[in-house]
């Protein structure tokens, strides 16, 4: 019998009591004492209403450095990564599961793209290679500020140990697994894809050496951490590349990394498909018009990109690249069932992921597990209707008014009235009493 949604995983060594998982979202925490508090509010009722496994949103591993947008909450300081002990009781206290997401944002890091945090903080600029032509051309007309340093070959070396020391930390804090911001334009995508990668050592030229970097990471966790904690890594596909972008991670390339990295050892992968740039085919859906015209929010918006004017050619741009970037159910799931024939390990499939039939039908055939993003900023508990109500589907209306506020410094919640409305009445009906321990 094919799997469902209820069926039982598992990741390495570890078992799930079900196929849900909650994907890694900007949490927006921060590093104050509180912040501990705010990520438990924030995802133990994913747990407490009976999702299998709780995927962290990502975690700096240096400091002020690689963060991708603001309030992040670093894994640099030990102490921090200690403190996390209250998080990951308080997801094991419901039966579940919680992995950490690190990472590090390379050239889509707040010092290249954030005006105000640029200006705070003096913050060395680590890249894979020198920055490509049309992030040079946004420099020019403003949008950024390049000042790349590529990281020599020791200093790709002191990275991945990096990681690997977070993780060890986050392991000895609770945590049951690490997971790698291996797409999304971060660094790992930047060492992986042709676009960004131009170097001449052992870590660029052929697919092998590109792909190296996650098998450096890889190993430095293991260290660290063992054999028996699950690491898992997002692999990315540049599919949605404009046609005037000549290089580009190709979906075959794609399938051909995860085989890599499924020999190196990683114990799942979850493939995605985007564009080498860091704009609407992560998201996919409506143009947040409800987000860009909130008063409350313009001065931060102003503060990131650089001015009312600038902040205004954002808008534009973004509201062109949601036309070509429109809500796709299931858009990773082609890619997923690529790789699953040809790979030994789990196949977590997430992305545009809303009906409960839908993901019952990809289980044991394009995946192993499914994951639900932005939807739990509107259903914080939307665990317990999934996983209890068949025919169930998200009250998300993938209108991405919960995702541009975040580059302002915003929490990631659903602001969308109708939406909230709707998970009003469905609270009022019980509709998520199901998950209650």
């Amino acid at each position: 019998m094919s799997p469902t949604l209820d069926s039982p995983v598992g990741i390495g060594g570890l078992t799930l009591d079900n196929r849900l998982y909650r994907a890694p979202l900007l949490e927006h925490a921060g590093e104050d004492p509180d912040a501990t508090d705010r990520l438990v509010a924030e995802l133990e009722p994913a747990a407490e209403s009976g999702a299998g496994l709780v995927m962290q949103g990502a975690t700096p591993v240096r400091g002020r450095e690689g963060r991708a947008a603001p309030g992040m909450t670093g894994f640099d300081d030990p102490n921090r990564i200690a403190s996390m002990r209250a998080l990951t009781d308080a997801i094991h206290d419901h039966g579940g599961r919680i992995f950490c997401q690190l990472a590090h944002g390379g050239l889509r890091s707040m010092e290249v793209w954030h005006r105000a945090y640029r200006e705070e903080h003096e913050i060395v600029q680590r890249t894979v290679s020198a920055p490509p032509w049309p992030l040079r051309a946004a420099e020019a007309l403003g949008f950024l500020s390049l000042d790349a340093r590529p990281l020599s070959t020791r200093e790709v070396y002191d990275l991945a140990e990096d990681f690997g020391v977070a993780a060890e930390r986050a392991v000895d804090a609770g945590y049951d697994g690490v997971h790698l911001a291996g797409a999304t334009m971060g660094i790992f995508q930047q060492f992986l894809s042709p676009f960004y990668n131009d170097r001449d050592d052992e870590f660029g030229g052929s697919l092998r050496n590109r792909v190296r970097f996650f098998e450096v990471v890889h190993d430095a966790i293991r260290d660290g951490v063992g054999a028996e904690v699950p690491v898992v890594t997002k692999v990315p596909a540049e599919t949605r590349t404009p046609w005037w972008i000549r290089e580009h991670l190709t979906l075959e390339e794609g399938v051909r990394a995860a085989e890599r990295l499924a020999d190196a050892g990683y114990d799942a992968l979850v493939p995605v498909t985007e564009s080498p740039f860091w704009d609407h085919s992560i998201i996919r859906g409506a143009f947040p018009e409800r987000a860009w015209d909130d008063e409350r929010f313009v001065e931060g918006y102003e503060a990131a990109f650089g001015g009312p004017l600038r902040a205004r050619l954002v808008r534009l741009a973004s509201r062109i690249d949601a036309r070509g970037n429109g809500f796709e159910p299931a858009w990773n799931a082609d890619f997923c069932r690529q790789v699953r024939r040809r790979v030994d390990v789990p196949v977590l499939c997430v992305g545009g992921l809303r009906e409960r039939d839908r993901m019952d039908r990809l289980l044991g055939d394009a995946c192993d597990m499914v994951g639900v993003g932005r939807p739990f900023y509107a259903e914080p508990r939307l665990a317990a209707r999934l996983l209890s109500t068949p025919g169930s589907a998200v009250v998300c209306e993938n209108c991405n008014n919960c995702v541009v506020p975040q580059a302002a410094g915003e929490v990631g919640v659903c602001r969308t009235p109708e939406v909230l409305r709707e998970r009003g009445r469905l609270e009022k009906a019980g509709a998520y009493d199901a998950g209650e321990d």
